[in-house]
């Protein structure tokens, strides 16, 4: 069993233990994940690079939680769809690949339709 099967299985039970599945539609846990998205942003949110870099460095383990919360509603979500994350991310970075050969991205934060 994959690492993020056995996080996800953690997460379920979490979940389960506490009756929440009822409130845990694909709407809710995908606007969670969003909002604790958000979260993260508000870390770095008026912050000049210099100081982004010294917040995260001071700031390590609230960024931690909040990264946990994000991975957590994504791995659920993820499940509750019947996706197959691993699988799901070696596809797109395939995909990614196609879109942004080395050759023409390399160094570049260009869009892949503006290469």
């Amino acid at each position: 069993m994959s690492e993020i099967k056995q996080l996800t299985a953690k997460i379920k039970a979490f979940r389960d233990a506490r009756d929440w599945k009822q409130f845990h539609n694909h709407k809710d846990v995908a606007l969670s994940l969003v909002l604790e998205a958000s979260e993260v942003l508000e870390h770095f949110q008026w912050k000049s690079p210099k100081e982004v870099e010294e917040h995260g460095k001071a700031n390590k383990e609230d960024l931690a939680d909040e990264l946990a919360d994000v991975a957590m509603y994504l791995f659920e979500l993820a499940d509750n769809l019947k996706i197959d994350l691993p699988k799901a991310m070696l596809n797109k970075m395939k995909k990614n690949a196609l879109k942004y050969p080395v050759h023409k991205a390399k160094g570049k934060h260009t869009k892949y339709n503006k290469l």
